[in-house]
């Protein structure tokens, strides 16, 4: 019996110096955290902030310089931690990069991930990212900590998945004039909260001036166009029905004439241009409406 409990009380002590070893390998890890920015939530807050406007033609944002500063401020907040790297979301048609988005992506530590723009302009896809990215490097211990800028109450169970995992998830605003910008739903569920004011941002964000502005809003491009010739077709189809769509389809690529001036009318307030006289402009925007209504045939 002696012999057994030396053998026992031998084993018990390996396996409490195998355990030693384990917890002091991890104490020498350092903690690691990324930065997760809903851009489209950073512009429209930092433009109302600082430029009075959510219209990103009308303000320049310095993306380089933001995105330094929030990487400055992440160290101060996780003092003992090191960062990952920046995650940039964004929302792009077809998924294609803008030159601006271009220009981010090449920055060190910085990684765009493209959502798409449906016909209304707005971002799809980006929240379903934001989670995927938070839950994978969570999951395989990646980062401890995530800090997440942006305000959508979708993003609710992306913070749930990482902290899931055991991530701790920060919760980083942008100052509201009014009232609040973020879902209350998720600020209920991060592990902190913190909000950036109007200081940290009127360095990088700059209202353009009105020849600057008016050079944005000069003659569209033929994809642009083409854009809102789909976007008309969504509201259209959305008021008439399928059984008008039906009515219309034997006509392509013919448009009745009262379709095609309402069509042109509505796309030259949603454009603030002109497209009398421009034929191949009338042309990409008839191509546009007629793309969407064929691909919910």
């Amino acid at each position: 019996m002696n012999e057994d409990h030396a053998a026992l009380h031998a084993r018990i002590d390996r396996t409490n110096e195998l355990l030693q070893r384990m917890l002091a390998e991890v104490a020498k890890t350092p903690s690691t955290h990324a930065i997760f920015v809903d851009a489209g939530y950073l512009y429209a807050a930092a433009g109302r902030l600082v430029a009075g406007t959510e219209d990103r033609r009308a303000f320049d944002l310095d993306a380089e310089g933001l995105i330094d500063a929030l990487i400055d401020r992440a160290r101060t907040v996780f003092a003992d931690s090191r960062l990952l790297r920046v995650y940039w979301y964004d929302g792009a048609r077809r998924r294609i990069h803008t030159a601006e988005q271009q220009t981010i992506a090449e920055l060190p530590d910085v990684k765009v991930r493209l959502g798409n723009l449906n016909a209304n302009n707005q971002q799809k896809g980006v929240d379903s990212l934001i989670r995927t990215d938070l839950e994978s490097l969570a999951r395989h211990r990646a980062i401890s900590d995530a800090a997440l800028l942006g305000g959508d109450e979708d993003l609710v169970s992306a913070v749930e998945a990482a902290q899931g995992y055991g991530a701790r998830v920060h919760l980083w605003g942008i100052e509201a004039p009014e009232g609040r910008n973020q879902a209350e739903p998720l600020l209920w569920e991060v592990d902190s909260q913190r909000t950036l004011d109007l200081d940290f941002f009127k360095p990088y964000v700059s209202r353009r001036t009105a020849q600057a502005y008016e050079a944005t809003t000069g003659r569209p491009t033929r994809e642009d166009v083409r854009f809102v010739g789909a976007q008309i077709a969504a509201k259209w189809l959305a008021a008439r029905g399928r059984d008008t769509l039906v009515e219309l389809l034997p006509g392509h690529p013919y448009l009745p004439g009262s379709v095609d001036q309402d069509l042109l009318v509505e796309a030259e307030g949603l454009l603030q241009y002109s497209l009398r006289g421009q034929a191949d402009l009338r042309r990409a925007l008839r191509d546009g409406f007629w793309d969407h209504l064929q691909a919910q045939y």
